[in-house]
């Protein structure tokens, strides 16, 4: 820790940079002193070779002398570095040479130049070799009488003053360094002490995580306002900390919220899909461990799409939550009732339940939810139909266990509602079958496997005055499909709307045939299901269509029946408002079926009421049914619409309707469903 300290680091660094300084100035002192020295030992050669050259003058002026001469040389030793000395004559022939004793003794051989390497030496001195050469002229250079080389060392010398140059300097030095570490220490010392105690304070707080302590005020300057700052940094942190602390509480709190709310229903406070599924994974896994069993019970709310149009969705709502109270009251411990949206509910029974179990909890719920609620000031009446299946009959696979459970609820809803059904294996068959039908419907469409039947509508005197358009199908290998199969299962796999649009293009194609060879004034009829009158794009294929066949809208009428319009009262009015202004009309199908049918008649826009065929096949039986035919018409003549009865098969039903002032009348008694052929053959006999 104290190696990493900014201290250390700092000292280590100062004492690195004076020794540096020192160092380069001890260099700089040394380089200089060698130029000085040099400078001198080259001042001393050239006097020395002066003053000898000017002693040989006498001596070679005549006969040269060899013990002169050897005797002037001698003088040399006392110069100790001194190598070497040679005397020429003016052609450069040796006369004497002279090696100083030091040197002999340190060199294998005679230091000496060839007379050609001599011959290139510059007259003075010169560095050769690393030693000073001094080559002098022996007398005037118009009378030069020979020369004079002289060889001194260099190297060696200036490197033994260059020592004792260090020698005497290092203890200097030394003391200087010694005095200015002392010096950096103490100034360190005094000036990051402070800074050191916010280092230990720092490690403390992070130790200890007390963000409320605080550190003293120490040192001047920058290091006293870096201490307040840390203390008010550590203030800032500490309110933060509360702040995050409430902040993280009312996270906590809200995550709680959250998970209930991705858990459970908000309106019911039931388990949702999310959560259900989660633990209905977990159940399958556990079940089919231990070798148990579990099951699902899957139902709706019947008729719940009614009482949310006609009383309002806040009904509605209060509904679901008044039913799912009730509903769990029928459960035992640990079976898990949950929401999937709407009026959808799952029930999860765990561990291996009976057959009777079963069978009893979903009387007990079918039977509780026949009893009316009262929300508010209603008396709301609904039921439920319960889909029943075990998940061993799926071989515990989620999808395929909720798929068994639909199918199940699914023929209990054709079976009448308000019943339950356990899935079997023979319900596959059927729902393969469904699936069949649903996925060869569109192809079917392209290959014309479907075709168009019209059955006549008659006045009061018998006479054709419109048809009604039904659609059949002759699948090439499913064989003749029924509508009664076929349509609810276009509904339930969203592909009603291409059927209507494709029976619309039929009639309107075959609509200048019945002009102009049945009756000139007929009005044909086609049905409409909830998915058209709620396709925001339907009102537009109506229009290009009738732009494309180049019709008159008049001559077509839409039939709606009442439970359609029922559940979808807003876009039924607009769709309503769109046909007729087109110059189309519109007929309420079924009439008499639905709920509060009254109600609703002197506010919509339709043209013509079908009375259901059920009421027209009890005239003559029932007296309450033929009441109430016979209201039905007075009250369309109040309401200025026209009247048309179906299901007509016999005289007694012809003369009862005609007696009342039925508009219309349909039914076998005046003829089946036939292709358009037969009826312009017969217009033509």
């Amino acid at each position: 820790m104290v190696i990493h300290s900014i201290r250390t680091k700092l000292i280590v660094l100062n004492i690195l940079g004076m020794m540096a300084v020192i160092a380069g100035v001890m260099y700089l002192t040394i380089e200089e002193h060698k130029t000085l020295y040099k400078e001198s030992v080259v001042r001393n050669l050239t006097g020395l070779s002066e003053n000898m050259s000017d002693e040989l003058v006498s001596i070679l002026s005549t006969e040269p002398d060899l013990f002169r001469l050897t005797t002037t040389l001698l003088k040399l030793d006392r110069y100790e570095d001194v190598q070497y000395a040679s005397i020429y004559d003016v052609d450069w022939q040796t006369l004497q040479n002279y090696v100083s004793p030091s040197f002999s003794q340190q060199q294998d051989a005679l230091f000496t130049y060839t007379e050609e390497e001599i011959r290139s030496f510059p007259l003075g001195v010169s560095i050769q070799n690393d030693v000073l050469v001094s080559v002098h002229r022996i007398g005037e250079e118009a009378f030069s009488q020979g020369y004079l080389l002289i060889v001194h060392s260099f190297q060696g010398p200036i490197e033994e003053s260059t020592f004792h140059l260090f020698l005497s300097a290092a203890p200097l030095v030394m003391l200087l360094m010694f005095i200015a570490i002392a010096s950096s220490l103490w100034a360190y010392r005094y000036l990051l002490n402070p800074l050191h105690d916010l280092s230990i304070f720092a490690m403390e707080v992070e130790k200890t995580n007390n963000y409320g302590l605080r550190s003293k005020v120490k040192g001047q300057g920058e290091v006293a306002q870096l201490t307040q700052n840390i203390n008010g940094m550590l203030n800032t942190i500490e309110q933060q900390i509360d702040r995050n602390k409430a902040f993280t509480d009312q996270l906590l709190e809200q995550q709680s919220s959250m998970e209930r709310l991705a858990n459970h229903d908000s309106l019911t406070g039931l388990p949702n899909r999310q959560f259900f599924m989660k633990m209905l994974r977990y159940e399958l896994v556990r079940a089919e461990r231990y070798s148990e069993d579990i099951s699902i019970m899957f139902f709706d709310l019947d008729g719940f799409k009614t009482v949310n149009d006609a009383l309002g969705h806040e009904v509605g709502d209060l509904l679901l939550i008044e039913a799912s109270k009730k509903i769990k009251n029928y459960l035992r411990d640990g079976d898990l009732l949950a929401r999937l949206g709407g009026d959808e509910f799952l029930i999860l029974l765990p561990h291996n339940p009976k057959k009777q179990t079963l069978t009893n909890i979903a009387e007990r719920i079918i039977e509780g939810m026949r009893e009316p609620f009262q929300i508010g000031e209603w008396q709301v009446q609904t039921g439920v139909s319960i889909g029943i299946a075990n998940a061993s009959d799926a071989s515990f696979e989620l999808n395929q266990f909720i798929s068994y459970a639909d199918i199940a609820m699914y023929r209990s809803k054709i079976n009448g509602r308000g019943v339950y059904t356990l899935f079997e294996e023979g319900m596959l068959e059927d729902n393969k079958r469904k699936l069949l039908i649903a996925n060869a419907i569109i192809p079917s469409l392209e290959q014309d496997h479907f075709y168009v039947m019209y059955q006549p509508k008659v006045d009061l005197k018998g006479e054709i005055v419109g048809f009604e358009a039904l659609i059949r199908w002759q699948h090439p290998e499913l064989g003749a499909i029924f509508p009664d199969e076929f349509i609810p299962i276009a509904e339930r796999s969203g592909r009603i709307s291409s059927l209507t649009q494709w029976i619309i293009s039929r009639v309107l194609q075959d609509l200048p045939a019945i002009e102009a060879n049945v009756c000139g004034n007929c009005v044909t009829a086609i049905n409409l299901s909830a998915h058209d009158i709620k396709n925001p794009n339907f009102i537009q294929f109506v229009k290009s269509a009738f732009e494309k066949y180049d019709v008159n809208p008049q001559c077509l009428e839409f039939e709606v029946t009442e439970s359609a319009y029922l559940e979808n009262l807003d876009s039924a009015n607009l769709f309503f408002k769109d046909i007729t202004q087109m110059g189309s009309t519109i007929a309420l199908d079924d009439f008499g079926t639905g709920y509060s049918s009254l109600g609703y008649l002197t506010q919509i826009n339709i043209n013509t009421l079908k009375i259901d065929k059920s009421f027209v096949e009890h005239v003559g039986v029932s007296e309450k049914n033929t009441v109430i035919i016979q209201t039905i018409i007075d009250m369309a003549r109040h309401l200025n619409l026209r009247v048309c009865a179906e299901g007509v098969e016999n005289d007694t039903q012809y003369q009862f309707l005609i007696s009342c002032g039925c508009d219309q009348l349909q039914g076998y008694f005046f003829g089946k469903p036939a292709r358009l052929g037969a009826f312009t053959q017969e217009s033509k006999k």
